[in-house]
């Protein structure tokens, strides 16, 4: 009887090295919480497959495992992949992406088997494929954003909270943070020098330095809210990811962003129109905004108004070959495609 281990013992082993700093990255920095987190959702998703499926989790060492019994063992773990993914898409109704980051955290598991605890567990989960689908990016056009810049009528039709929203909104469309980041900014994050302010702040997820000069309509909203406050106070007031995004909503609704603009979703690989659920409608343009788009926005709005994409980059922490950075870049060209044709086709109409 060759040796087994409890599967999820050994993942629950995985989650405590992680937060305790045990486990770490290459470069020696530990793992954030907000990854660790992850590793728990994905082992109630584990427990919950195992449980419903009655599929038995183990982890058995290739060691001395005749031709066999790897074989045995190979089809074990793609039973395992096809099951755990069928589970995924059918049971919890995960779409590509998020099914894609689960299976990237199991191989992170096997990978933490394999170097850190010496199991040698084999290459079998290296076929448990990472999907991945293009949702699409929704951002605002310049002129959107100069919009809410710059319109007092529709400034001054905003109650408080709608006006609050509206300035985080800029300030996040402008400075390229993400989410939690930019909640994450104190007034001491902010520096003048020349008669010039920046924002200094460090990047949570990539743990990056980011510093920006900030432009007049950002310096006046951040003055306002500094009034009577400690330079350690955060600059925006916390509030929920899902309440701010409801207020980002309407705020784009009164804006008139009403154009219908549809929703795709992939789930293994079949890429399909979703609607919403309240009424089965196509979804408008004011449904799709939510705090995501800040970042695509200022990251899309530098490139369009001309920015090297070198200094874009240093601005947002990405990667000089990150695929993450090159989808800004497309959706700018075809932007530039669409207004390039429209010159085209007015240069014929003047023949």
């Amino acid at each position: 009887m060759h040796k087994e281990y409890l599967f999820l013992s050994l993942f629950e082993q995985f989650i405590s090295d992680s937060r305790k700093g045990k486990r770490v990255k290459p470069d020696g920095r530990r793992i954030k919480s907000q990854t660790v987190d992850n590793y728990d959702y994905v082992f109630k998703l584990l427990l919950e497959f195992s449980q419903i499926n009655n599929f038995p989790l183990r982890v058995r060492p290739v060691a001395g495992l005749n031709k066999r019994q790897l074989q045995a063992e190979k089809n074990y773990w793609k039973k395992f992949y096809s099951k755990f993914t069928n589970f995924l898409y059918k049971e919890k109704g995960c779409f590509d992406n998020y099914a894609g980051s689960v299976i990237k955290n199991v191989r992170t598991f096997f990978s933490y088997l394999n170097k850190d605890r010496l199991i040698a567990t084999g290459d079998f989960y290296k076929s448990f494929h990472k999907k991945e689908e293009d949702v699409g990016i929704v951002t605002l056009m310049p002129e959107q954003l100069q919009f809410l810049i710059h319109d007092k009528a529709f400034d001054s039709s905003l109650n408080r909270s709608l006006k609050k929203t509206k300035d985080i909104f800029v300030v996040g469309c402008t400075v390229a943070l993400r989410y939690s980041d930019l909640f994450n900014i104190r007034f001491r994050d902010i520096e003048t020098v020349g008669g010039s302010h920046y924002l200094a702040v460090r990047s949570i997820k990539m743990d990056t330095p980011t510093k920006v000069k900030l432009p007049g309509y950002v310096v006046e909203i951040i003055q306002q809210l500094k009034m009577g406050q400690k330079p350690s106070s955060k600059v925006f007031k916390s509030t929920s990811m899902n309440t701010f995004n409801k207020r980002l909503q309407l705020l784009s609704e009164m804006a008139g962003w009403t154009q219908e603009k549809g929703k795709h979703r992939s789930r293994n690989g079949h890429s399909k129109e979703v609607y919403k659920a309240a009424d089965k409608g196509i979804y408008r343009f004011c449904d799709l905004v939510s705090s995501h788009i800040m970042r695509r926005t200022a990251i899309t709005t530098m490139l369009m108004l001309g920015m090297p994409e070198n200094l874009v980059r240093k601005i947002s922490g990405h990667a000089p070959n990150s695929k993450a950075f090159y989808r800004y870049v497309n959706f700018v060209q075809s932007y530039m495609d669409q207004e390039i044709d429209k010159i085209h086709d007015k240069l014929l109409k003047a023949i």
